[in-house]
């Protein structure tokens, strides 16, 4: 059993390692290994069942897009033309690559993951783009590899659950953000005491379940870094995401897929 916090956080870097090598067929969010192996992912359905439309999938590299997530922060985050962006946990890039068409040739978007697979494949994604604009930085969204008050907007989708200093995390996403800058998230978060067996299951902590914080938690934290205007809501459909993940679980009666929205003042 892992004890304590840095060998956790290697699980996990390795987990999502073994996605960015694997693909649509890797395990991240919501995956149980068995079921993925006879069931191979239908990301197109999957991305569809999230929120993104059919166009959000076209002109995207194929590989950018591996079916993790458990919403759309995109559809909520309201981007303009010329803004940056900051992803957090950005995967292979693909919420980046949405983001990028919004802010257009005058925008910026930075991707931010910890896994050193993920960013290598998010900058291949990104130089067959033939994109300047997007770039993808090596670090952990405790301590984000940004300068203070130079990001318009962070995204993320389904990321934060998987910290195990979500304190720190929204402490340094207000460092980041400009003044009247804002957070649109889309994440996993408890709704009941989870159970003992799920917390001590490390499949249900990569997978986005176990590391799960309690709504009122979440926006204390959001509170202590200095957020307002704070906005949180259940997707319509966490139920039926959460009964994809684990049909046999009854997940969703312990968490929720939520959308988060904050800003700083």
């Amino acid at each position: 059993m892992i004890e304590n916090k840095e060998e956790l956080r290697e699980h996990i870097r390795k987990n999502y390692e073994g996605v960015a090598l694997k693909g649509s067929q890797g395990c991240g969010c919501g995956c149980n290994p068995s079921q993925r192996e006879d069931n191979p992912l239908d990301v197109k359905e999957l991305s569809l069942n999230l929120g993104y439309s059919e166009s959000d999938l076209t002109n995207i590299p194929s590989d950018a897009n591996m079916g993790l997530g458990c919403g759309n922060p995109i559809a909520i985050a309201s981007l303009k033309e010329g803004e940056s962006v900051l992803d957090l946990g950005s995967g292979g890039g693909f919420d980046c690559f949405l983001a990028r068409k919004q802010v257009g040739d005058t925008g910026f978007v930075i991707g931010v993951d910890m896994t050193s697979e993920m960013i290598k494949l998010s900058r291949k994604n990104a130089e067959e783009s033939g994109y300047s604009n997007l770039e993808f930085r090596l670090g952990e969204i405790e301590h984000l590899p940004i300068a203070d008050t130079s990001v318009d907007v962070i995204i993320s989708n389904c990321v934060i659950n998987l910290s195990l200093e979500k304190e720190k995390v929204f402490k340094d996403a207000y460092r980041v953000l400009k003044h009247e800058g804002r957070l649109s998230i889309s994440d996993i978060v408890a709704t009941a005491e989870l159970p003992k067996h799920i917390k001590e299951d490390l499949s249900m902590m990569a997978g986005c379940i176990s590391g799960a914080e309690y709504i009122e938690n979440i926006k204390k934290m959001l509170e202590d870094a200095g957020f307002v205007d704070i906005k949180m809501s259940p997707k319509d459909n966490s139920k039926q995401i959460l009964r994809n993940w684990a049909p046999d679980r009854n997940i969703d009666d312990f968490v929720a897929s939520f959308i988060i929205e904050a800003q700083k003042r």
